[in-house]
This record gives C-alpha cells, structure tokens and sequence, in this order.
C-alpha cells in the first residue's frame, strides 16, 4: 500500500473514531412518549397525566369535566394495542353537558409535539349538529388579560363547524394573547376544510422563532413573529363543546369521541414527519410504551388541568 493511501486510512480510521466518541458522549434527545397502553386510566396519573374536573373555559358556560370520558380501547387492527379514548356528552343543556380534558404539567417549550389522532364528524349516540370541537395542543395560564407571557399551540378540528363558521374543518393556531372577556384574540392561524374525519398523524416543530405544522406528512402552515411561545406550556387533549350553538334539549344525549394512538415530544429538535413515524416505531419496537426523559417541570410553574 503506498503512503498516500496508508495516510488516507489512518484519517479515515481517526475520523470515524472521532465521530463515535462524540455520539458516545452526545446527550439522547430529550423524549416525552405514551401510547395509552397503561392497565386502565387511574394509571394514567403514574405518566403524570392529569384529568380536568374544575369548571371554565373553554366550552359551555355551568358544564362538567369529568373523569367519566376517558376509556382506554383495544385497537381491533392491532392485538396488543390501544388507544385513549375521550368522550363528550350532551342534552342540550349546561347541566346535561359533560366536556374531557387531559394534561401533562407545564415542561413542554422548543422542539417537535406530535399525535396520532382519530377525529370523528358523527355522535355515537343522539342527533348530529352539535359544534363539538376536538383538540390536542399546548398551553400556559393566561393571569390576566393579554397577558404578554401567554403561550398556545392549538389543533382545533370542528366537525359541525363554530367560531363564526358554519364550515367543518381542522384548525392550526400558534396564539400570542387573547382577552376572553369580551373576546379579543391576536393569534396567527390556518384552517384546512378538506381534512375530514379518521386517523390523522399531526406534527408540530416549535424551533427558532418559527412554528411548521404539518397533517399527515404534508406542510400546511408556518407562524413566527409574535406568535410564538415563549414559557413552558402544558401537553393536553381535550373534547367540548363551543357556547352558544348547542342543538335544542333532548331526552337523548349526543355522544361524541375522540381517540388518540400516542403522542410524542422531543425536546429542542425539530423532527420531520418522517422521523417522528420511525421513533415512534423505535419506541414501541424497543418495549418503551411509556417514556420521559425531559427534565422536570418547575416547581415554581402553576400545575393544572383547568385551560
């Protein structure tokens, strides 16, 4: 072998070693995964889950929110599997309305959110009509009006239609601030009336300044600017029911669900659809139906399950 091609070998050999010993000190990326596999939902809580029970925003004005619509299901395509279910109910009627919510504490900021979410446009039991909306995103405490600090990631998907339209359609809201009271928002948002009904892998990397949004491997939006968080926020999903437009009282309720396959977060990375796909599938090949790795939330950050 002559010296170039000797010299050419040791590089190579030193380059690769080099490369090996970075990864061998390289920090894993920081995960937050759960695929609803747990025993049942009390053990939800041993994930961190919390389940909303206090009264207010968002939804219809007196109703409940309560433990009694979340189920854990079998996949009927996959032995082994199962999904979380969230159920809504309503007669038409504050006191008959039963909204859902799920939350995970406020540690979530930069990086990739992303959910495998199965959006349904028909009650399981009852009329349709009623503008149900069907959510997973993140958020912080709003501690006043237009409070600076206020930080939201919303999926909204509206199967009868709400906020003014009449139009099914799914939402992507990246929120700045907002006033409830009279209702004042500054957010930046798209709507996508095509998306319809099923199975839906969505995916949202929040990095730079800038939030990219993406339903089943396709782009669909991009924020930045003002409309960006910018403190830890809380991982939720949540199912109710928007005031104001319920269908008349009814001996009958109208049930609706929503189910959720797994969700997944990587801290300060932002991960393509395509990659988020393969770790989920490295997770659950792995054994890992449940994971958290991301440093803890701060003690000094309010811990509820109640916007």
């Amino acid at each position: 072998m002559s010296l170039r091609a000797l010299t050419a070998c040791a590089l190579g050999l030193a380059l690769s070693a080099s490369v090996l010993a970075q990864s061998a000190i390289a920090p894993a990326p920081q995960r937050f995964f759960d695929d609803f596999s747990q025993a049942s939902v009390s053990a939800l809580s041993q994930q961190g889950w919390m389940v909303r029970t206090a009264a207010g925003h968002p939804g219809v004005p007196g109703a409940r929110w309560s433990a009694e619509g979340l189920s854990l299901v079998r996949d009927p395509q996959a032995p082994g599997q199962q999904w979380l279910r969230l159920s809504a109910r309503t007669d038409g009627t504050p006191e008959g309305t039963q909204q859902t919510q799920l939350c995970q504490p406020r540690k979530f900021l930069e990086g990739t959110y992303a959910a495998r979410v199965r959006f349904t446009d028909t009650p399981v039991q009852g009329d349709d009509g009623d503008p149900v909306i069907q959510t997973f995103y993140a958020v912080s405490p709003l501690k006043h009006d237009f409070d600076p600090e206020f930080s939201e990631i919303d999926w909204e998907f509206l199967p009868n239609g709400g906020w003014g339209s009449p139009v099914p359609r799914l939402y992507g809201i990246t929120w700045q601030t907002v006033r409830l009271e009279p209702w004042l928002a500054f957010n930046d948002k798209f709507e996508l009336p095509e998306v319809k009904a099923g199975w839906h892998t969505l995916v949202v990397q929040v990095m730079g300044g800038q939030t990219r949004w993406f339903v089943d491997g396709r782009p669909v939006g991009q924020h930045g600017g003002r409309n960006y968080p910018v403190v830890p926020m809380a991982l939720s999903f949540n199912l109710w029911f928007s005031p104001g437009g319920l269908l008349p009282p009814s001996a009958t309720p109208r049930v609706y669900e929503q189910d959720v396959d797994w969700v997944l977060h990587v801290r300060q990375a932002a991960l393509s659809p395509e990659q988020v796909e393969l770790e989920v599938q490295r997770l659950r090949q792995s054994g890992h139906a449940t994971l958290d790795t991301l440093p803890p939330a701060s003690t000094e950050l309010a811990h509820r399950c109640d916007f």
